[in-house]
Order: C-alpha cells, then structure tokens, then sequence
C-alpha cells in the first residue's frame, strides 16, 4: 500500500491519507514531506488497540503531542467531542478540539448520516447536528466525514451562524404553521409545544378544537383522548365507546370528560414512527399543560412574533345532533371573549375544516377560510375548484397530494398545486416532519431538501410542521437569496431516482388517487343543536328533517352556496 500511495501520488494530488495505523502512517512521513498531503491518524474506539503501539485508542488521545510527531490532523468519531448518555441525549462537549488545535492538528470527526441521528438534541434535524460541531460559540471542528455532503456542506455555507445573528432576513414565504405546536418536540397542544413553536419563530400556531363534556373547548391533536394522553390509564378508561361517525376503533372521546378531568390528564408526546425505534424527546413525553382555547389565544396575544392563528374544527355535525353542542358557536365566543386582533393585513384568524358547512358557517366574519382536503388527490377538476373557492379562501393538502411517492421514491408530479394556483387560491401543505422514515429517498433523508422541494418546484404558500424550527431556519438560510445554481437549493424533480433502480427492482406503482368530486365538498348546512333534554328521547321520526340543499342537483347547491356567501357579506 505504501508503494502504491507513492507511486499514484507523482499522477495525482492526493489530499490526505488516513489511517488507524501509526506505523502506516510513520512509513508515509518522508515520502509526502515535500508534498501538500496531509496524514490524519483515525481513532477508533476507545477501547480498541492500535496495532503498532499496542495502546489503546483511548490512551492515545491523552496523548496528542505524540500524534503530532507523525500526522497534521486527527480524524476521531464524533462521541469523542460530543458525548451522549444511555437515554441518548448529549453531555458537555469535551476538550478535544481546543486540545488538538493547541497541538497544531486538524481535527475532523466521521460517523455522520442523516439517517443515523439519533440524538435527541438534534431533534431529528442533520442541519442541526453538523452546527453543533461547526457553531456552537466555543469551537469548530476543521472537518466532517459524512455519507451525505451535500447536508453537510449546506450545514456551512447555508446555515451556519444564522440562529446567533440579529441581522438575518426572513425570507416572507413560506408562511410557517405548526402543528400542534412544536408537537415534535413535546406534547402537542400543551403549553410547552405552543411555546416552543413560538421561540422558533413559527408565525401561526394552531390549536384543533375539541369541546368537553360540559362544553368548554379546548385544544387537542384528536377528538380521541387515547391518542394523545394516558387516559386509558385513569378510571375514564370506562368511558372507551366506539362511535363510527367518529373513528371505527374504540376511543375516549373529549365530550365525556368534563373539563376539569381533561386538564389532569397528563399528555403524551406523540411518536409516529415508535415502533422503528425513532422516539420524539422522551425527558419531556409527559410535559406541559393541556390549555383551553381561551388559553390559547391568551398565548397568541403575548406573542409579538405571532402574526396569525390557526383554529380547526371537526366533528361540527355529530356534536350538534348527539352532544346538544355547536363547536362553532363556541370558537366565535372564546373569539369575541378574547378580544384578539390582528392589525395588518397579513395577520389574520384562520379557520380550517374539512367540512364545507362549517367554513359556511364562519363566512363573513373577517376569518380566513381554509379547506382542509384530508385525502391525497392527484386530479382534481376546475368545476370542484369553484365550488371550494365559494366557501374558502386557501386549502391544505397531504404532501402526497404534491409529489407521487412510491415504497419512498418520488414518481411524479401531481401539479394539484398548480390547478389551485390557477383560482388564485393559496395552498398549504401539511404533514412535514423531521424524522427520517417520513422523508422519501429522493430527498436524502434531509427535511430541509424536502422542504425546499415543496417551495421551489411546487410554490406552496405555506407549511405545516410538527418542527417548525426547521423550517423557520430554511426560511432564514443565506443560500436562498445566492445563485440558482447552488446545488443544495436546487429542488429535486421526481422520478430522477428511481430512474436509476434497475427494472427487476424498480417498486411497481400504486394505484392512482382518487379524484376529488363535488359530491365530498358540498355538504348540506349544519343542523340545529339538539337540547340536551331530547338526547336522552328518540326523536319521531318527522324530527329527523334533511337540509333541503342535500336534496337540489349539485350545480344548483353550488349555486346556492355561493349566493348564501355573497348575501352574507
């Protein structure tokens, strides 16, 4: 090996050699004396022993005015500046790098793959990770070692020092919504996601709006209180029901708790991909303060950084006709009681649904409207278009609504975007995560890659995202306002990366999405609250009225929905 080093160096330049190997790496000294070549003496685990000395990798590191006598650099995995502990979050950082560079060596440190994180601290982000060694406010490594370089060099040239700086400019889109708060990180719909979300620069936080049993709303990522809290571990664990118009599987749904027992629950962090071994920040998986809606906006008022608010309502119908409750009704006077105001024109209220007759139902007050389109969709036709834009303003669409992912390779562009844009009618993708099972190969496991996917090649308006620091860093990053042609800026066309996958191995394509048709957005207006007094009685059967807009031809209740907005204004 050493002649084959000496004999390639006179063809090529050759920046340095690596090696855990001291006498290799001796036997390399002379030879490259007079060549810009630097030798780099790799450290492998602290117990493993080095074959020329017989000492331990640990023991060496003690000594690095040894290492000096041979090498110019040290390559050394990354535990050894950042520790981590058994519950995998980090320690203090160590002395290495400051030791090194008084020695005069270099130091690069190896074992980076963006889906290999797995420190909490990172929060599943590799942008995070490298600034950690690059800009923490104490020391810099002089190199990474990393199976993706293109995370790592953005890392640099794109990101770093931006979190420290007063002088950066946010770029004015994509308009950052979290979901749930910064649900990724704690419990969402708690205080603690809320705030979190807030210190990370999101400028919408959203609270899904469930009402209790005695009719206080509040926020939660689901109507089914086992979703997202221990409540299967109280004695309301008698209250498990299925109700199909809700969910099929059995649930503890908010309607029968009171909401002084929902405010004892403790929540729960949510962990999508738990069962891969990918855990969201487990000190905290049982934090914070389930909050009202009224708390909530309090939160939202105190935020100077907050410029917009995002309430969701579901399950309008079922709560009217079953619970004697209007959610509607209930979200308008927490409003009103709140007394929140936006000033600009570019701070608002949102509301979103995916329910037509709820949007319907909020029309004319001053909100923006936003249709949440649950399902993915690959078509969708101009005429059902039409009948979204009478009753909202914007829509949310599943990522897959955007780009056709295949087992995780992107196939194909839906353009969905495109035909909203084409109505003037701003879209909102929902579902970003940092974890790297939820992003697909073509966007190397990196969240920012995906992101930027979405924004460049798609134009979305905005981003839901259970980490909305990441995206608010994005938003933020330098090498957005340089040349197109800077790589790590360039969006990823679908089907680039699978075209590479031999035939034989190339996953098969799924079946196509299903239109969505004017028969799923048209709904008839909500009903009538029942009183709690006729829930107890079944109702004659001439009781049960049918809205008469469900029973006109679809063009006609169109036609109507759109009338009934116009007369409202």
């Amino acid at each position: 090996m050493t002649s084959y080093l000496i004999r390639i160096s006179k063809q090529l330049n050759i920046s340095y050699i690596s090696s855990p190997d001291i006498g290799f790496l001796r036997g390399l000294k002379e030879p490259f004396a007079s060549t810009k070549t630097s030798l780099v003496f790799r450290f492998l685990d602290q117990d493993g022993y080095e074959p020329s000395t017989k000492k331990s990798y640990g023991f060496l590191l003690s000594n690095l005015t040894y290492i000096k006598t041979f090498a110019s650099a040290i390559l050394v995995p990354k535990v050894y500046v950042w520790p981590v502990d058994e519950t995998s979050y980090l320690l203090p950082h160590t002395n290495l790098v400051a030791d090194a560079h008084r020695n005069e060596l270099q130091v690069f440190a190896y074992g980076f793959a963006n889906d290999k994180i797995n420190v909490h601290n990172y929060s599943y982000n590799p942008i995070t990770e490298y600034l950690s060694f690059i800009d923490n406010g104490n020391f810099s490594v002089d190199g990474v070692v990393s199976d993706f370089p293109l995370t790592s060099s953005a890392a640099r040239e794109c990101f770093a020092h931006l979190r420290h700086s007063a002088s950066v400019q946010a770029m004015p889109k994509p308009l950052v919504i979290s979901n749930c708060g910064a649900s990724g990180i704690y419990p969402g719909c708690t205080d603690l996601a809320y705030k979190k979300a807030i210190s990370d620069g999101t400028d919408a936080i959203d609270c899904p709006v469930h009402m209790s049993k005695d009719g206080v709303p509040f926020c939660s990522s689901s109507v089914d209180l086992m979703a997202n809290t221990f409540v299967y571990q109280t004695e309301f664990r008698k209250f498990a029901s299925v109700i199909n118009e809700i969910q099929s599987n059995t649930g503890i749904f908010s309607f029968s708790l009171n909401w002084s027992d929902i405010q004892a629950l403790t929540p729960a962090l949510s962990n999508p991909y738990g069962q891969l071994g990918l855990f969201g920040n487990p000190k905290y998986s049982k934090s914070g303060k389930i909050v009202s809606l009224s708390e909530f906006l309090d939160i939202a008022k105190n935020a100077s950084s907050v410029s917009r608010v995002l309430i969701k309502m579901e399950n309008a119908r079922y709560l009217a006709e079953n619970q004697g409750m209007s959610i509607v009704n209930s979200v308008l006077v927490a409003l009103r009681d709140s007394h929140i105001q936006f000033l600009r024109s570019d701070e608002r209220i949102m509301i979103q649904s995916t329910s037509s007759a709820v949007l319907k139902a909020m029309k004319g007050k001053g909100f923006e409207l936003v249709y949440e389109v649950h399902e993915a969709i690959e078509v969708i036709d101009s005429e059902v278009i039409e009948d979204i834009k009478c009753f909202a303003h914007s829509v949310v669409l599943n990522k897959d609504s955007v780009f056709f992912n295949s087992n995780g390779f992107l196939r194909s562009w839906t353009h969905v975007v495109d035909y909203f844009h084409a109505f003037l009618i701003p879209v909102y993708i929902q579902g970003f995560r940092n974890e790297y099972v939820s992003i697909p190969y073509d966007f190397y496991y990196d969240p920012v890659v995906e992101i930027n996917s979405y924004v460049r090649l798609a134009r979305v308006e905005g981003l839901i995202t259970a980490f909305p620091q990441t995206a608010v860093d994005y938003r933020n990053n330098r090498c957005l306002t340089l040349d197109k042609k800077v790589k790590y800026m360039e969006a990823k066309i679908p089907g680039e990366l699978v075209s590479l996958v031999p035939d034989e191995l190339r996953p098969a394509l799924p079946e196509a999405f299903p239109n969505l048709t004017e028969g799923e957005v048209l709904e008839p207006a909500l009903p009538p609250v029942v009183s709690n007094a006729s829930l107890h009685h079944s109702p004659p059967p001439q009781v049960a009225a049918t809205s008469t807009s469900a029973l006109l031809p679809r063009q006609l209740t169109a036609f109507l929905s759109c009338l009934y907005i116009v007369l409202s204004l």
